[in-house]
């Protein structure tokens, strides 16, 4: 389980988060779990999406689907949940261990 961590300097609402983790084929990337928290310790965090089915991240059990990663990448909506911290989780894919970002879009104002 490997997570990243986007500072976005100051506290805003956000309302879409979009994930690119590799999408020159088709792979299924395992207990993704995305959330948002004002302080940098993410003592008070909401999670905006989870689909790690067994909670092997220890982050609660998600209810959210497995995706098939594509070009068009996965939108989630943060539903205006405020945060100045996105933490980003995976942990490996159907094709090998490694977890993959392209990139990462924090959308709201």
């Amino acid at each position: 389980m490997q997570h990243v961590t986007i500072d976005l300097g100051e506290e805003h609402e956000i309302y879409a988060v979009v994930l690119w983790h590799f999408h020159k084929q088709a792979r299924v990337y395992f207990d993704v779990i995305v959330q948002v928290a004002k302080d940098k310790d993410f003592i008070d965090s909401v999670t905006v999406f989870n689909n790690d089915i067994d909670n092997s991240a220890g982050q609660g059990v998600g209810e959210d689907m497995h995706y098939v990663e594509t070009n068009e990448g996965l939108l989630i909506d943060a539903k205006g949940v405020r945060g100045r911290y996105v933490r980003c989780y995976s942990n490996g894919n159907s094709a090998n261990d490694l977890n993959h970002y392209i990139e990462v879009e924090v959308w709201g104002k």
